[in-house]
């Protein structure tokens, strides 16, 4: 098993170093495609896979997706360089699905690199497989000017990448991504290190290494460089080239009309001396082997997501009572400030809890691959004695709930923003569904669990209640009913069956009280009709427009009003097989001219489980509880 792994990790540097020499000094875009062909029925898929691609380009720089099924599934992914804006993205995720298809007409697996994002396609699952998937890889040569000190140069830019390479890979924060500045005698040395979201920081720390080692050993004289693969990519000039780049500075650009002629000749010899390297790089890949195995390891625990005790009793001064921000069922919420300035929300689990060590952990770490934009971000934690600690990216404007239900608060929330905040909460719950590297069921969907930032975008938070759903399971069942009255599904109140569908309809009633303004109530209540009830009633006898929160009858547009009606009328009907999708929703959402099928009873809107009996139901409170998911 050894020999295999050292086998692969060798024959992947050499095709890598191939591929860098033949496409030295080509300029973007770069492409590579198979020469297998596809039919029609995968070319439809494919169709459908750059239309997902574009679509989530606009709210992520990584996304990775399936389309189809069988034998016709593709398995496709772009990549946004981080500091390139949403806009941005998704215009060069558009020019290179473009590309990709002018230059690989029917390709069954190709690779797209623009100047700021690459774009990928294959009918095999290449999830976390960087080393299966080198034969593109790009290397290119942006400057060969002397530097007076080549070797003090060489090893500047070495230690640089190195160090980048450990943040991105292995830095709880860093999102696989890092730059940075180095002086260099009269320069600075601008440097960047990226890996795709499918690695592993193991993974990711290998590729970006494999390229530091291939772009110092050809080419170690260049005074500017980029590695662009399928997987990873580094770069390093004398100029700002990431952010709000420049245009390197004109005495910086070497000329390239005549040398690519004699490039020719040079190639051909590379390829001839590649065959004979091959067994020195194998000697090479073996000795280095264990040592790198073994820094890796090293790296990695220093990098580690477990925050001391110590660190958190100073953040939130010893868990004051000024500092506290909630009560849940599972513990208290309390405001903190650590050291390095960051301000975060610490939860505490109750000393009660009865989950051991190796779960909290285990489950801690599955929260940590959670990460979207309308999700709330877990920095770490820790567990010390009967401790367990949660440390989370802090929301200054509390839940949507504190807004929505109280009537002075919720003039700041205006039809624009209401509408951010139902589509955020969408495109969250759709990336749970089916963009994460996991599909969780939340099960806990509500206005209290939907906290805002600074900029009163949604965020998703409170995993407590969640349940995950592995390969293509669609549904489960459980005698213990959790959730909260008035977001429950029928199906899953009654019989205890719960899939993605329970989250919709939890979903559709929270769309409905961010556009009314109502809250909704225990539907097994005597206590007068609940908000589904008054919004089928206002449906049927054409009033929908009495539903309206009247703080926004200056801002709101009647047409959108009835549509966004009618869509969380459709998320709450009865049978969870006629509820849409999370994926459909968002279609809904945003495209005004997609024809909507009419909506059936909702649940609960009858009366008929007026005397349901509460018994056998864990209900949460609308406070923020605590988080800890709960694998199958």
């Amino acid at each position: 098993m050894v020999h295999s792994h050292v086998d692969c990790f060798c024959f992947t540097r050499i095709l890598l170093l191939y591929s860098l020499f033949v496409l030295a000094f080509a300029e973007p875009p770069y492409n590579f495609c198979s020469n297998t062909t596809i039919g029609s029925p995968i070319q439809y898929n494919l169709n459908n896979l750059f239309l997902s691609l574009h679509s989530n380009a606009s709210v992520s720089n990584f996304y990775y997706t399936s389309i189809g099924n069988g034998p016709d599934r593709l398995f496709g992914l772009y990549m946004c360089l981080d500091y390139v804006t949403n806009v941005s993205c998704q215009d060069c995720i558009t020019m290179a699905s473009t590309d990709l298809t002018k230059l690989c007409p029917e390709a069954r697996e190709a690779v797209m690199w623009e100047e700021l994002c690459e774009v990928r396609y294959s009918y095999k699952d290449f999830y976390g497989q960087y080393m299966l998937n080198v034969t593109g890889n790009l290397f290119t040569d942006i400057n060969k000017m002397n530097i007076s000190e080549p070797e003090q140069y060489r090893s500047i830019v070495n230690d640089t990448l190195d160090d980048l390479t450990k943040q991105a890979a292995f830095g709880s924060l860093a999102n696989m991504y890092a730059t940075g500045e180095v002086p260099f005698i009269d320069r600075t040395i601008y440097a960047l290190v990226q890996c795709s979201g499918n690695l592993s920081a193991e993974d990711c720390n290998s590729c970006l290494h494999i390229a530091i080692t291939e772009i110092l050993t050809c080419c170690y004289s260049a005074i500017g460089a980029r590695v662009m693969g399928t997987s990873c990519y580094l770069r390093y000039e004398v100029y700002p080239f990431y952010g709000d780049a420049l245009a390197p500075p004109k005495n910086l650009i070497a000329g390239s009309g005549g040398r690519k002629k004699w490039m020719i000749i040079i190639l051909t010899i590379v390829s001839v001396c590649l065959a004979i390297a091959l067994l020195g790089y194998c000697v090479y890949c073996h000795v280095n082997n264990k040592r790198t195995q073994k820094r890796r390891k090293d790296m990695k625990d220093q990098e580690s997501p477990n925050i001391s005790l110590t660190s958190i009793c100073e953040a939130t001064n010893n868990f004051s009572e000024s500092n506290k921000l909630g009560q849940g069922g599972f513990g208290s919420v309390y405001k903190g400030l650590l050291s390095d300035g960051k301000e975060v929300a610490v939860k505490r689990l109750s000393r009660s809890s009865e989950q051991g060590l190796r779960e909290f952990t285990t489950e801690v770490q599955l929260i940590m691959k959670l990460q979207h934009k309308n999700l709330v971000r877990l920095w770490g934690f820790c567990v010390k004695g009967d401790e367990k600690l949660l440390v989370y990216e802090y929301m200054p404007n509390n839940s949507l709930d504190v807004f929505l239900f109280d009537p002075k608060k919720r003039v700041q929330l205006n039809w624009s923003r209401r509408l951010s905040i139902i589509s955020g909460i969408a495109r969250g719950v759709l990336y749970l569904h089916e963009d994460s590297r996991l599909r969780v069921i939340h099960r806990d969907l509500k206005a209290s669990n939907v906290l805002l930032d600074h900029d009163m975008n949604p965020k998703i938070s409170d995993f407590g209640m969640a349940r995950i759903f592995e390969g293509n399971q669609s549904e489960s069942t459980t005698g213990i009913i959790v959730g909260t009255y008035g977001y429950i599904a029928p199906e899953y109140a009654m019989e205890g069956i719960y899939s993605v569908k329970s989250d919709v309809f939890s979903y559709g009633v929270l769309l409905l009280e961010i556009i009314t303004g109502r809250r909704n109530g225990s539907n097994w209540s005597n206590h007068g009709p609940g908000l589904l009830t008054c919004a089928w009633q206002s449906w049927n006898e054409g009033k929908v427009l009495e539903l309206m929160d009247p703080l926004l009858t200056d801002s709101c547009d009647p047409e959108e009003f009835l549509r966004h009606v009618h869509i969380g009328l459709l998320c709450v009907q009865e049978d969870a097989s006629h509820r849409p999708t999370m994926s459909s929703v968002v279609l809904m959402l945003n495209r005004q001219t997609v024809t909507f099928r009419p909506p059936q009873r909702p649940a609960f809107s009858g009366g008929r489980f007026s005397d349901y009996k509460e018994t056998n139901v864990i209900c949460s409170i609308n406070v923020v509880t605590i988080s800890s998911i709960l694998p199958r």
